[in-house]
């Protein structure tokens, strides 16, 4: 469920959202309309929480297996399609998308550099539709094609699913291999983890099915080990609401039996160290360290952190000394020599970083290295020459030095422009760090620092395109007074010299979970949205982690009606200011954020004019019955107890849709095989809004057959999804050139 900042931009899910398997055909806009969506059957259940009846009238859906579910869902999915393929102005649209798509001659991610000055970054070239892994040496030198993931063969069951796409990769420490985390269609439960020769390009024949999809993968310094993640394989009969559960981390060597592979930490692994099935273990070994790091994740930024001698991993139990508790509120870890730094917000909501002896970590006695202050820290990242701590300081972000020794001087790394940091990329065996920064109005570039010239440059590795600079578009940031008085962040961009007259088509988003921060950030796509007078807004809303664990913990389970409460305020600013008009302004909210959009609109429909809600979590009531449930109860809460299951009904959309409600036009998309939100959420949601619904506005439903929560089909068919979308907004906004003609 969880879902990094890009995929909260609209146009970004281009890069990071694949769409559905069925590319749209071009129709005349004046050809007659398609016939009226399927009407769902409505078979109720109701279920007594605590003397609350709640009744469900499509619990049927659930049963993703059910042909009459498949012909529904297939048959609503092709009402959709025929839908927005007949709006006016989207073919034009598409061709200005794809058009900035390809105005770059490449795009380039999560590049690393490693000794030798080597580089490996995985790179979409423009007009092909995946991306695929490359190297070369120095950032001038010839590049070479490392993995290309449509040319791995995978297991037989996941050769189905839709287009392989690389979620992440691990070079060995002398270069020689690297591991590739493989995603079949977006299908993250069926990662797998293929193992490539660099020299020959060929691969080693090793295979790690179930492979953790966040790519924790660490080689060890004999350079034929690695240590990584793996999900339990359930026995027949077996609940799916165990799948992620029971998650340990295992010690593979490059030519054996990987079903023999040891269990080195997590469930039932270390026979000293009890973990609750739902609590996920991992093993850390960073390069030159010896020590590795056991990390038992208890959910939404809370671990439990152990350490041991590196000579000892996979010997003893004995050797593991516990660093940090569940209680002491550490969200991330690193070591350094015999040093280690955590990043906690235990007595300060907007993190601190504390320093201990590795080899006799004691808590109690840490030094503050970075000491809390108004900015909140999100990252640390421990390189050769210093501890680089990366900041959000009023939604902008900045980058401290920590100079390594007892004198832990700390200085400000010169950055070159006001915006966000999007990641930081390090090896502790080189000097520097690596930045991908962007803004509101700059695409995501690749800087480096230099601790000796002390500067940030631009890498390279990112090409130049002509839209780089949206020089016709400016961004504001404004505070919003929320419902109990709160002042919420607001980033509004829009076009320079916008009238203020209530008539900008907007698109106002929000996210608010698990303390995620929203961070500026600019794709050249959302230039077909600004060219045609488009207003883009973002409230920073309670819940996220703009303000730190304070922020986080004010939209958090029986909090949670603050973030749609904080979304509502800032529409009524944007229609208060002139920026636009219920008729013109748009709601939209993927995963967790679809509790935000999707309570929004049950709760004020008469703001929006539309709703676009991507792979959204909106039957809260029901979340915990799925193989993602488990995980997400910390965030959110059960219906086991009278508080959470009061909290979860506060935040369901689809329990407080009501009947005969005027309810603003609504697209739902959802991918098949989305591990994280099961695709009969949006479905449920769908036949509810169309059975409630008096506008005459219209809800559909757009599923994605080859793709997932966050990646599957292939960058051309995620053009048509950042097509559909925009289009679906401009047609429900009332922009002249997508409105069809009247019978």
């Amino acid at each position: 469920m969880r879902a990094g900042r890009l995929l909260c931009v609209l146009a970004s899910i281009a890069i990071l959202f694949i769409s559905g398997s069925h590319t749209l055909r071009s129709q005349s806009a004046h050809s007659s309309p398609p016939p009226a969506p399927p009407v769902a059957p409505v078979r109720p259940v109701t279920d007594d929480y605590f003397g609350t009846k709640v009744t469900d009238p499509y619990r049927y859906m659930e049963n993703l297996d059910d042909p009459e579910v498949q012909a529904w869902m297939k048959a609503q999915n092709d009402y959709t399609r025929a839908v927005l393929a007949r709006i006016p102005g989207r073919q034009q649209l598409m061709t200005r998308i794809r058009e900035l798509d390809q105005s770059a001659p490449a795009q380039v991610t999560n590049a690393v550099q490693l000794p030798g000055d080597l580089y490996f970054y995985q790179k979409l070239i423009a007009g092909e539709d995946v991306a695929k892994l490359y190297m070369r040496h120095g950032l001038s030198g010839q590049e070479k094609l490392v993995a290309d993931p449509e040319k791995i063969m995978l297991a037989p069951s996941s050769q189905s699913k839709g287009k392989n796409a690389i979620g992440y990769y691990s070079p060995s420490l002398d270069a020689r291999y690297v591991a590739v985390g493989i995603v079949p269609g977006g299908s993250e439960n069926d990662t797998e983890i293929h193992v490539m020769e660099i020299a020959s390009g060929s691969e080693t024949g090793d295979v790690i099915l179930r492979a953790e999809d966040e790519g924790d993968l660490h080689w060890l310094p004999d350079n034929r080990s690695f240590v990584y993640g793996q999900q339990q394989k359930l026995p027949p009969g077996a609940p799916v609401t165990e799948l992620r559960q029971k998650y340990r981390s295992f010690l593979h060597t490059l030519g054996t039996d990987t079903d023999k592979d040891r269990p080195l930490f997590g469930y039932g692994a270390v026979p000293s160290i009890k973990v609750d099935p739902r609590n996920g273990g991992l093993v850390r070994v960073e390069p030159d360290s010896d020590r590795a790091l056991g990390i038992i994740n208890g959910g939404t930024r809370l671990n439990q952190v152990y350490i041991e001698p590196l000579v000892d991993l996979g010997k003893t139990d004995a050797a593991w000394r516990k660093v940090a508790d569940f209680s002491d509120d550490v969200s991330d870890v690193e070591v350094h020599g015999g040093d280690l730094y955590l990043l906690t917000y235990k007595n300060a909501p907007r993190y601190t970083v504390l320093r201990m002896d590795a080899r006799r970590p004691d808590l109690a006695s840490a030094e503050t290295v970075v000491p809390p202050s108004e900015a909140v820290v999100t990252a640390i990242a421990a390189a050769q020459d210093a501890l680089y701590v990366q900041l959000l300081d009023g939604g902008i972000g900045r980058l401290l030095r920590v100079a390594y020794g007892a004198k832990a001087e700390v200085e400000r790394v010169p950055l070159p422009f006001e915006g966000g940091i999007l990641s930081l990329a390090f090896d502790p065996r080189l000097p520097g760090v690596q930045l991908t920064m962007t803004s509101w109005t700059k695409a995501p570039k690749i800087y480096a620092y230099d601790p000796q010239t002390k500067r940030v440059t631009d890498t390279g590795l990112q090409p130049n395109g002509p839209n780089d600079d949206a020089t016709g578009v400016e961004s504001e940031e404004v505070r919003v007074r929320s419902h109990d008085g709160t002042l919420v962040p607001l980033s509004i961009v829009h076009p320079k010299g916008v009238k203020l007259d209530g008539s900008n088509p907007t698109h106002l988003e929000g996210y608010g979970a698990y303390g995620n921060p929203q961070t500026p950030v600019f794709v050249p796509l959302l230039l077909s949205f600004y060219e045609r007078g488009g207003v883009y807004a973002v409230c920073h809303v309670r819940g996220g982690g703009e303000y730190g664990e304070e922020w986080h913990l004010a939209g958090k389970e029986s909090t949670k009606p603050n973030t749609w409460e904080d979304f509502i305020a800032c529409a009524q600013y944007l229609i208060d200011q002139k920026y636009t008009s219920p008729a013109h302004l748009s709601g939209y909210g993927v995963s967790a954020g679809g509790i935000l959009i999707g309570r929004a609109v049950t709760e004020r429909p008469d703001l929006f004019g539309s709703a676009i809600i991507v792979v959204g979590c909106l039957d809260m009531l029901r979340q915990e019955t799925t193989a993602n449930g488990a995980g997400n109860i910390p965030e959110f809460g059960s219906t086991k107890s009278k508080a959470g299951f009061d909290a979860l009904y506060a935040m369901s959309a689809y329990a407080h849709v009501r009947d005969r409600t005027p309810y603003p036009a609504v697209l739902l998309l959802t991918g098949i095989n989305d591990p994280r939100v099961d695709p009969w959420q949006p479905a449920k949601m769908a036949a509810r809004l169309q059975a409630a619904t008096s506008s005459g506005k219209p809800i559909l439903l757009r599923v994605d057959y080859g793709g997932g929560h966050g990646g599957g089909s292939g960058e051309e068919q995620a053009l048509e999804q950042v097509t559909d979308m925009i289009s679906f907004d401009l047609w429900q906004l009332g922009v002249p050139d997508f409105q069809p003609p009247r019978p």
